[in-house]
């Protein structure tokens, strides 16, 4: 398996199923089913699915790898992480409506 250092991963366009298990020192399939099963906090696991066949995509975020790898993150801190923007993007959309609500009121 191939070794990654941290600032190697950061100038990766893209990082992959095969640079992330180099890095972690793992196999590839690993990396696979950890994101896939909510084990390995490094990114998101995409799942694809057509009338006949599923898939999977991965995207993987770099400081989040590098975090793990150092044990800096855990996937505890990633779900209140993810929580948290979730309950702020809510909020935001609530002020949109009330805010939209006012210009309607205020155009007529």
């Amino acid at each position: 398996m191939d070794k990654y250092s941290d600032d190697e991963i950061r100038s990766c366009k893209k990082i992959t199923l095969q640079i992330a298990a180099g890095y972690l020192g793992i196999s590839p399939l690993a990396v696979g089913l950890g994101m896939r099963n909510d084990l390995l906090p490094i990114g998101f696991a995409i799942k694809h699915e057509d009338r006949y066949s599923e898939s999977w995509g991965y995207h993987i975020i770099d400081e989040r790898l590098i975090a793990y790898k150092h044990g800096k993150i855990t996937n505890i801190q990633v779900q209140n992480i993810e929580k948290n923007l979730e309950t702020i993007i809510s909020k935001f959309e609530e002020m949109k409506k009330d805010l939209l609500f006012i210009l309607s009121e205020s155009a007529e």
